[in-house]
């Protein structure tokens, strides 16, 4: 037997963790596989690595980080390329996501002082003779299970903020794509070279297993919704809180006064960039009747001039292939039910690669509408309104992202969609834009990663209250007297009573 069966399946042999190109079959790299005991020893070096990370300071991590930044962007095109060879990614998508993670990484590293380091908080009234101040002190180790689609931007969308916030990482990279997952390891290591403050460990779902147990202080997670149940289960063992990122199903609404052709091209992007592997892809879109002939034909006349292959086309293979079989499903199933391929449709499975597929007239309760494909299709369907646009898009337990084309009700639209967040005449943005914190809700998980929201989720709320001057109003103490309560009555009253 072979060590590697089917192109891009993760294999172990002799101990080692074989990784391939989905569309070649060429090896990327082997990686050794961790024990649960070898986890738990990672975990207890970035301990001790994590004190000393967090003594450095927010100016010393600061320091190191922009450096880490710096390894990135100079070798950018090495790294392109290792994504590219492992999972599969065309090389130009691979430097975008590069490019979104480095400047997450110079965002986090700017703003972690700011965002976490002591401040004054104003009393009020009550306890006027107290001061109050806030810091946000690191966990301590944070773990860290990435996902496959995204190996670079997705991890550090966690990793480079609990950095900033001073925790150690031990980061545990899909088995799918663990040589790029060690490659940024590897060249944090050589701007920190004094403690493994951010290390990894690999192997299958197991690794990821242990390292919920492993006695993390916090982790996170980006993976499916069902893996993400999993994770929780794990976790809740110990009490470890988690940050979860899991599946979604995002929808556009493209509304009657929509600039159709920028709607079209984002539609477009937004559903098979990544050859459609995106969790905050867009998969159904909902447009009003008046503009639904004229967008579908516009969609289509953009989508079937990408070009499917391995080297220099827009859409590269399916990196995971069992999700070849789910792809085909939705399909076949969506047209069983009724629905119209007016681009691909059933031949488009030719693995490891799908072609582009449009599908139209598909009811709301096919697997294709309902459920993730995480592969280049995409619904669009015909609604009477934006009401009954929001409803559809709503009705699913998943609430990621979202996108609304239009001009007048875009902003109500956006704010009506159940969603962590909403591009408005664009797809896919608020993942670039640093200052704004990322997550879902539902099915779609919890917590959030990126902007000031994203630093304080690495970080403990640490309240501290100072006495400045003796109590006018001494409430906590036995040594009150009446006449102390009836001064405390009447303020209370003079206060807060007036409705």
């Amino acid at each position: 037997m072979t060590a590697v069966q089917v192109p891009g399946t993760p294999v172990i042999a002799d101990g080692r963790l074989v990784s391939t190109s989905p569309a070649t079959g060429a090896e990327a790299g082997r990686l050794p596989v961790a024990t649960v005991e070898e986890v738990e020893r990672a975990v207890a070096r970035a301990r001790t690595a994590g004190q000393w990370w967090a003594g450095l300071g927010f100016d010393g991590r600061r320091a190191r980080l922009l450096r880490w930044r710096a390894v990135l962007a100079q070798r950018i095109e090495e790294l392109a390329e290792l994504i590219h060879v492992e999972g599969g990614k065309p090389v130009g998508d691979a430097v975008v996501e590069i490019l979104t993670a480095i400047e997450h990484i110079d965002w986090a590293a700017r703003n972690a002082r700011r965002v976490l380091g002591p401040r004054r908080v104003r009393s009020r009234l009550i306890l006027a003779e107290f001061s109050g101040h806030l810091e946000y002190q690191p966990h301590g180790v944070v773990g860290v299970i990435g996902p496959w689609n995204y190996p670079v931007f997705t991890p550090i969308g966690s990793a480079a903020y609990a950095l900033a916030a001073g925790n150690a990482v031990v980061l545990k990279p899909s088995e799918y794509t663990p040589v790029v997952g060690q490659w940024l390891v590897d060249a944090f290591a050589e701007v920190v070279p004094e403690q493994p403050v951010f290390t990894a460990v690999h192997g299958l779902g197991d690794v990821g297993a242990a390292l919920c147990r492993s006695g993390v202080d916090k982790l996170a997670f980006t993976g499916s919704t069902a893996t993400a149940r999993k994770v929780m289960a794990a976790c809740a063992e110990s009490l470890t809180p988690v940050l979860v990122e899991a599946g979604g199903k995002d929808a556009m609404i493209v509304d009657a006064d929509a600039d159709l052709d920028a709607a079209a091209e984002a539609c477009v992007w937004g559903a098979l960039t990544n050859a459609g592997q995106t969790c905050i892809g867009i998969e159904r879109v909902y447009a009003v009747a008046p503009v639904y002939d004229e967008f579908v034909g516009k969609v289509v006349a953009r989508a079937e001039r990408l070009t499917v292959g391995p080297d220099g086309a827009d859409l590269g293979p399916i990196t995971m292939p069992s999700q070849l079989d789910v792809i085909r499903r939705h399909i076949d199933e969506a047209i069983a039910a009724g629905g119209r391929a007016v681009l691909g449709g059933p031949a488009a499975v030719q693995p490891p690669y799908v072609h582009p597929t449009v599908l139209v007239d598909v009811p709301e309760s096919a697997s294709a509408i309902r459920e993730e494909t995480f592969g280049p299709t995409v619904t669009i369907s015909r609604v009477a309104d934006a009401d009954e646009a929001v409803r559809r898009a709503n009705a699913l337990p998943y609430g990621l992202g979202g996108s609304v084309f239009g001009r007048r009700d875009a902003v109500s639209i956006a704010r009506r969609l159940r969603s962590g967040m909403a591009s408005i005449n664009s797809a896919l943005t608020f993942a670039g834009m640093s200052t704004l914190p990322f997550g879902g809700v539902g099915d779609s998980g919890f917590g959030r990663i990126h902007g000031e929201d994203g630093l304080r989720e690495f970080g403990r709320a640490k309240s501290v209250t100072r006495r400045r001057a003796r109590s006018l109003l001494p409430s906590m103490t036995f040594e009150r007297t009446p006449t102390d309560v009836a001064r405390i009555i009447k303020v209370t009253k003079a206060l807060y009573g007036r409705r």
